[in-house]
């Protein structure tokens, strides 16, 4: 018995969430008093450092065809190689690879499975894991009781923790199924920290008027190194693009820090960001349902505050 982690790696690259689910996937095999395997497909630049966040072996299968996700031909791989290492545990990131994949590989493996994990399976009494419902206002505790598993782990609830050093990758011989999808071309937004991996976020709303005004939640992004987002109106109208959007509708996230700016606080976008560590809000209006989730609020003119908090914060980082 094992704990077999699948990462993700768009563009060929390691993100954040796949040393968060091996660190998850090493707590898990402790408690289950086993080892933890990483499985890499497709091109996977440094699958090496998967090694220093708790996997004892890292297996990386290169083959070319692997380069763009298949949802079936993945779901085949992680199976087989789950059944060769003996893993009955099946762990991989709350993303958009883990989300196609987690109810297929479930089948396949005939599995049970918990989506958006956000604890340490306990073994008092089974194999339990608690889970956010209900748009994060109530946690459920799930129990598995097939012999199989298939977790994803919600994104930013584990740190990355180096335990270990790097682990040389092997590869391993499996049937690849012939890909039924033929991808023509892939569009990626650059430069910036996706939403859900992103720890700093500043959003605003319609309070900014117009887009043109959007140069002061740029400047306050750029001197956090957060990234930037908006609500649904603001998206809808072209004011930003549709990727920036945050809520229910939307991105659901949880980062460490999120600024909402001119955002009145609908119930809609509170279910996609009310998992925030730190929430900032600053409207003019003192009775925006805002305010009764921010932990700090300013009530002022936008235009007014933002400003000045960009100048105190340049003044203080200088």
């Amino acid at each position: 018995m094992s704990v077999l982690v699948f990462v993700s790696s768009p563009e060929g690259q390691l993100k954040k969430s796949a040393f968060e689910a091996v660190t998850y996937g090493h707590k898990t095999a402790q408690a289950l008093g086993t080892d933890v395997i990483a499985l890499a497909l497709g091109k996977a630049e440094g699958a090496e450092n998967l090694g220093k966040y708790g996997a004892t072996k890292v297996v990386h299968i290169s083959n070319e065809s692997l380069n763009q996700f298949d949802g079936q031909a993945y779901t085949a791989v992680i199976a087989q190689v789950a059944d060769k290492v003996g893993a009955n545990v099946v762990i991989m990131p709350h993303d958009s690879f883990g989300k196609s994949l987690v109810g297929r590989l479930a089948a396949r493996m005939n599995a049970g499975s918990v989506t958006a994990a956000k604890t340490i399976p306990s073994l008092d009494g089974g194999f339990k894991v608690k889970k956010n419902v209900f748009s994060g206002k109530a946690i459920a505790e799930y129990q598995i009781n097939s012999e199989n598993k298939v977790l994803t782990l919600s994104g930013n609830t584990f740190p990355p923790e180096e335990v270990g050093g790097a682990v040389s990758p092997e590869s391993m011989e499996v049937d690849i199924p012939a890909s039924r999808v033929r991808v023509k071309e892939v569009k990626t937004v650059k430069g910036t920290v996706p939403l859900p991996e992103a720890e700093l976020v500043v959003s605003a709303g319609r309070g900014m008027k117009e887009p043109g005004n959007w140069g002061i939640i740029e400047e306050l992004a750029e001197i956090l190194g957060a990234t930037t987002a908006c609500s649904r109106p603001v998206a809808d109208v072209g004011w930003r693009p549709h990727h920036e959007h945050v809520g229910q509708t939307g991105v659901a996230i949880k980062p460490n820090l999120y600024f909402a700016i001119g955002i009145s606080g609908a119930i809609q976008h509170l279910a996609g960001v009310n998992q925030s560590k730190v929430i900032v809000v600053i409207n003019k209006d003192p009775e925006a349902p805002f305010f009764k989730a921010a932990d700090y609020g300013v009530v002022g003119d936008l235009f007014d505050v933002v400003p000045r908090l960009n100048a105190a914060l340049k003044n203080y980082k200088g």
